[in-house]
């Protein structure tokens, strides 16, 4: 972590106070809370920029504000399941959130990766396979969230042109008609 002009840094602070203030206050309020566990990171420095150390968190109930909830910093929500409660879980988490901008799913099993895309369609706007859920190039991979997190019209796409116009249709005839019946009605 460190000046993003250093390229030898994998990231960069946290855009500014606000969101500095909003992300220390996520990691306050999880630590030391019943059923919750920070496994790395929890840390926020705003010494010399807004810095907030990435951050994995395991929760054991799948309501947790970490599942549902969009921060816009490097906090990752993990939540731990028996191999059988796949469907169950996978389900739950299609409709647990009001957002929806990016998803991913990790697996080597085709068939979980396929259900899982059909199961999570609605989740996300963005959905990745085997790839984590951040950096869409913008004017190459169109981005865009559905539900609360957006109206899912992907800017850096010709879809999201379509969110700014207004489609018109307009006929003219040049003559009129004499009879309100068609020919075929004759």
């Amino acid at each position: 972590m460190g000046d993003v002009t250093d390229f030898r840094n994998f990231m960069g602070a946290v855009i500014d106070d606000r969101s500095f203030a909003k992300l220390s206050s996520v990691l306050d309020r999880v630590r030391g809370e019943d059923g919750v566990e920070i496994l790395a990171g929890g840390a926020a420095d705003d010494k010399e920029g807004y810095f907030v150390r990435p951050t994995i968190v395991v929760a054991d109930d799948p309501d947790h504000e970490v599942f549902t909830t969009e921060y816009f910093g490097p906090i990752l929500g993990v939540f731990v399941y028996e191999d059988a409660e796949y469907d169950k879980v996978l389900r739950e988490s299609a409709a647990i959130g009001a957002y929806g901008l990016t998803g991913s799913i990790i697996a080597a099993d085709r068939s979980a990766i396929v259900e899982a895309m059909d199961v999570l369609r609605f989740s996300a706007g963005n959905f990745y396979i085997n790839d984590k859920p951040t950096g869409a190039v913008v004017g190459q991979q169109p981005f865009g969230g559905a539900r609360a997190s957006g109206t899912n019209d992907k800017a850096g796409s010709v879809l999201n042109l379509l969110r700014w116009v207004s489609p018109r249709t307009i006929k003219e005839t040049f003559v009129p008609p004499t009879d309100y019946r068609y020919p075929f009605m004759g």
